[in-house]
This record gives structure tokens, sequence and C-alpha cells, in this order.
């Protein structure tokens, strides 16, 4: 019977130990979780905010390289009704901050592949140009401008539902299946500076209203930003889950 040289072995053993390595390096910004662990929303609450610390110095291997601003096409505003009901849209938004995120807590049902998660954002500045049209505190409004606005204490809850399936790498995968959010802000500064016609006298009036109303307006404007913003979560979870495969995420003991 031959029998291979120590070296041989050695050699073997070496490759393998590599391989799993490279294998387990290949998804370095992840933390496994074990299905079995009595404390594993505390571990999935750890894995996650450690895959948020690495998105913000960037994960090449899933195409994710700066992750501000986060950048919404538009969102819209309306108050009141009739042909003087003020409308207002606001285009090209760019968010700062939002990559600045802690998961504060995890629940899960892993049986079922459903997940909630709480965040909290300590703030958030954005800018935008936005168009009104429309009469607001008696001044008709109509024209455009910069808009800028600052979020502090911003939490939010995110609720996922997703379920197996066989990816094309033969491994299997989570797909999402449901999304849902929602999030409400402590403190809210905004305004509108630069607009079209020059009129200082309509700009200190609506930036009066805005900031003395700031609650009221994000209120009004919620449902369109939670559609957005929904858009932009699920193609995010979408692609991080088409990459990563289940046992990367959880394990069985």
């Amino acid at each position: 019977m031959w029998l291979a040289p120590p070296s041989y072995l050695f050699l073997v053993v070496t490759v393998l130990v590599v391989s799993y390595v490279k294998s387990q390096d290949s998804f370095y910004y992840l933390k496994q979780c074990h299905i079995n662990d009595p404390n594993v929303n505390q571990c999935l609450k750890q894995s996650t905010n450690y895959l948020i610390a690495n998105m913000r110095r960037g994960i090449p291997e899933l195409d994710l390289n700066d992750p501000e601003p986060v950048i919404i096409d538009e969102i819209q505003l309306a108050l009141g009704t009739g042909p003087d009901g003020y409308r207002a849209t606001f285009r090209d938004i760019e968010a700062f901050g939002v990559s600045n995120c802690t998961v504060t807590a995890v629940r899960s049902d892993i049986d079922t592949s459903q997940f909630q998660f709480t965040l909290y954002i300590p703030r958030i500045t954005a800018r935008a140009k936005y168009e009104s049209s429309g009469v607001l505190i008696l001044v008709r409004a109509s024209g455009g401008g910069n808009y800028w606005g600052e979020y502090e204490g911003v939490k939010v809850k995110a609720y996922l539902k997703a379920t197996k399936v066989l990816g094309e790498d033969g491994l299997t995968h989570l797909q999402l299946q449901q999304i849902k959010m929602d999030f409400n802000v402590k403190d809210i500064r905004m305004g509108v500076d630069g607009i079209h016609n020059g009129n200082s006298v309509l700009q200190a009036a609506l930036n009066l209203f805005i900031n003395s109303n700031a609650q009221e307006l994000l209120k009004e404007m919620k449902p369109h930003l939670k559609k957005k913003l929904l858009v932009l979560m699920s193609d995010f979870v979408t692609h991080i889950f088409q990459s990563v495969p289940y046992s990367q995420f959880l394990v069985e003991d």
C-alpha cells in the first residue's frame, strides 16, 4: 500500500485550510450567527452593525463604494385643495448621514425568515432643488429655488420577510418577499434659499412657515418619501441576498 510522504500530506492540508480561509474571507464584511443560539437576535444586531461599518469603508465585492449621499429623484408635497392649494416638488435630493446609522434592536423568526430592525441615525442633512405653486399663508408662493434640511434623532423600524431559494451558484439564498418601514424624527430644521425671483419677503415668509410647521410638513411628505425609500431599501436588500449565501448569515450548530 502506498503511503503519502508527510510533506505531501502537509501540502494537501495546507491547501484545504487556505481554501477554507479564503472562502470565509470573501465574506469578511459579515459575522455569522448560529440558528440555535438563544441570543441570536443580539448576534444579528452585531452582524448588521458590522456590515454597516464595512459599508462606510466600501465593499468592492458588493459594488458598494461610497454610500453617501443617498439620492432620491423626486418627492412631492401638497397642502390644501383647489386651484390655490400649495404644491411643491423636490428634485435631485441628496441626503448625507444615513450610513452613520446603528441597529439598536433586532427581532426575528428564523423559521419563517422574518426580521424586524430598529435603527437610529443621529443626524441627516439634505439638499434639493424645489419648485412650488399656489398660495401659502396668504402669499402666492409660485417659483423655485434651493431646499435644505437638517433632521436629528431619526428612528427607523424596518420589517422584512424572505424565503429560501436555490441561487445560481447552487447554494441556498434568501429572496425578499416583503419589506415595510416607518420612521420618526425628533428635531427638524429646514428652509429654502436662492428663490428664482429674488423675493426676499417670500423667502422669509416661507422659512418662517416651514420651521414653524416642520413636523406637520414631514407628515404630509412622509407617504411619498416612504414609497421612494422602500424602493431603495428593497433594491439594496435584494442585492445583498443575491450576493451572499444564507449560510453566511445563519448556520446550524
